[in-house]
């Protein structure tokens, strides 16, 4: 074909018309693209910092395409709130307690279940089991939401106003503890009347006598110096609470492939560190409270099977995957 001025002008205009139609595509796909990520915790807490980091893994591994802007200390709104904001894809990612997650799915709440493990080094090998992902499989269905990682704390202790020495003692103490159902029942089983209190308030219904103790994890406590209102430190290791890394599913759905599997990979790389830090910073949170000085008394329970036969009649129905996790929990 002889090529003429008009063919020549008429090709070009094709074509440029063809590159202004996928340009819009092409662009998108370039973007910037900064994911907010809503945590519960407060800035330094080790999810918190955990959370930055696959922020910077992110914008390192695309060249500042993708990153992650963390909003501490429920700033979105709690726990609840930011569920909700990821199930219509106002949030991106949101790193959510298993209390919350199990306060709206049985099945989650196993794994809070008292002596699944006995230790926070047990803990950090649960999470890594299959078992714990498979918790998350039912996640898409029941909250709209995608489970990517798993974060830990140290086993939970209490925080006593008075002398004690066992499990035993907390019988007739008005505790606080998490909301969560499963820790209720727990500690109503040992005899404790829970008291849940916002964390912001804990230390003052400590100091005026509105509480008789509190549970938290040790970095928690630490931060909050929760000793300098207690006389005893019961060390439980009987109870955890992990965070689960979610995404929104439907933002997840807009996500190429290739951002998705950068975003898991990210993300589990991060919380894989911040699990193996828990278990080696533990003795160390264990030695300051132990200088502050506070007593700190390991439980010795003497009856356990009784109270985790007793707990497992009112979870078992409603989880059975809790059978799983405590055979699991007996080899690790």
């Amino acid at each position: 074909m002889t090529l003429t001025r008009r063919t020549l002008i008429r090709n070009s205009a094709l074509g440029a018309a063809a590159f202004t139609l996928g340009a819009p595509s092409v662009l998108r796909a370039q973007e910037a693209r900064i994911l907010r990520l809503g945590i519960t915790t407060p800035p330094g807490h080790p999810w918190n910092n955990a959370a930055l980091k696959v922020g910077e893994a992110l914008k390192a591994e695309t060249n500042g395409r993708l990153s992650i802007e963390v909003f501490p200390a429920n700033q979105l709104g709690n726990e609840a709130a930011m569920m909700q904001q990821m199930q219509s894809g106002a949030l991106d990612l949101g790193w959510i307690m298993t209390a919350e997650l199990g306060s709206r799915i049985p099945s989650v709440a196993a794994i809070n279940a008292p002596w699944v493990v006995d230790s926070t080094a047990k803990v950090a090998k649960l999470v890594r089991d299959p078992i714990a992902m498979k918790l998350l499989e039912v996640l898409p269905a029941e909250t709209g939401t995608i489970g990517l990682a798993w974060g830990i704390t140290t086993m939970r202790v209490v925080f006593s106003a008075k002398e004690i020495n066992g499990l035993e003692d907390l019988n007739g103490m008005k505790l606080r503890i998490n909301t969560t159902p499963a820790y209720r029942d727990f500690y109503q089983l040992l005899g404790a009347a829970p008291t849940p209190i916002p964390t912001p308030q804990v230390f003052d219904a400590m100091s005026n006598g509105q509480v008789d103790g509190l549970e938290a994890d040790l970095d928690l406590s630490w931060n909050q110096r929760f000793d300098k209102v207690a006389k005893t430190m019961l060390k439980m290791n009987a109870i955890f609470m992990p965070v689960v890394a979610l995404a929104s599913g439907r933002v997840w759905k807009t996500l190429p492939e290739a951002d998705r599997e950068l975003i898991s990979k990210a993300t589990k790389t991060a919380l894989d560190a911040q699990i193996d830090a828990t278990v080696e910073n533990e003795p160390k949170l264990l030695e300051q409270f132990a200088a502050a000085p506070i007593p700190i008394k390991d439980v010795q329970v003497a009856d356990a099977e009784k109270i985790i036969a007793d707990y497992d009649k009112i979870w078992l129905p409603k989880a059975p995957i809790l059978a799983d996790l405590r055979k699991v929990g007996a080899t690790l």
